[in-house]
């Protein structure tokens, strides 16, 4: 079992028409009618994660050859719903409607909201009025969403103890991408903490019966561990199955191949790499 990248080559530069440079952190990548649609945190430099409070947008009309373009933010979060800041945005699309999971924060380091927006365009956002999907801690945050079966799986990053614990990988289920409930720890690290932790960024990928859960930071601010389980609610550091030069991966499926993203604080954009799986 091995998953490894090819050579990385950047696709976006936020600090494009800009007096000074920007950053793009945990972002997501998904196709339209139109082109690609990219979402993410974003901020000018240095970072300042507590200040991060838009939504980057930006398109391209062909991810492997044209780079994205900057458009206006999509929205900013909302200190009257209880947002406090904009991270991790994941956006799927279901039944022709685009459903954007983020986390809007809050004063209170153990009651972070992961939130919901829905558009028809990628353009217009609604809040929903089920909010927040969920509240955990410690800074629960960068959720994924991932059909299995017939339910759907949010995964995030959060600690054991919510207020300060083994950094861990959680995952909800639901039915309707509005309720979600039966919270489990699918992937536990021996470390412990609150703030960061080598357990952010969850993304996983289902190729045939196997599962694949892409996490970071790990040996490193560039860097980004593979594990391997044909379940996809169980996940151990025994089943390592490679590691990736790249930050707050995600991974991107166009044509039946697979890519892989890399960004970060201080790295002037947005990367992509095709990415391989030896099963």
């Amino acid at each position: 079992m091995k998953v490894y990248s090819g050579p990385f080559k950047h696709i976006y530069d936020p600090s494009s028409g800009e007096i000074n440079q920007w950053y793009i952190n945990d972002h997501t990548i998904i196709k339209a009618p139109d082109g690609w649609h990219l979402f993410g945190i974003t901020h000018e430099e240095p970072a300042k994660p507590q200040e991060e409070k838009q939504c980057a947008h930006a398109i391209s009309e062909d991810l492997l050859n044209i780079p994205f373009r900057k458009l206006p933010f999509s929205f900013s979060c909302e200190e009257s719903r209880g947002e406090h800041i904009f991270w991790a945005p994941h956006v799927i699309c279901h039944e022709g409607i685009y459903y954007m999971f983020y986390c809007g924060g809050s004063l209170i380091d153990n009651q972070y909201r992961i939130m919901r927006a829905d558009s028809k365009d990628l353009i217009k956002w609604n809040w929903s009025e089920k909010n927040p999907m969920l509240i955990d801690g410690f800074h629960a945050r960068d959720p994924m969403v991932l059909r299995v079966g017939g339910k759907w799986l949010m995964y995030y990053t959060c600690t054991t103890d919510p207020l300060k614990g083994n950094y861990c990988v959680a995952a909800v289920e639901s039915d309707d991408l509005l309720h979600w409930s039966n919270k489990k720890n699918v992937f536990i690290d021996e470390k412990t903490g609150s703030v960061g932790g080598p357990c952010e960024s969850p993304f996983v990928v289902n190729i045939a019966d196997w599962y694949f859960l892409f996490i970071g930071p790990r040996g490193g601010y560039v860097g980004t561990d593979v594990f391997a389980s044909k379940n996809p609610l169980d996940f151990n550091e025994k089943n390592l199955a490679g590691h990736i030069e790249s930050h707050a991966a995600e991974v991107i499926l166009t044509d039946g191949k697979y890519y892989i993203t890399h960004c970060g604080w201080g790295k002037g954009g947005v990367y992509l790499a095709p990415l391989f799986f030896e099963l």
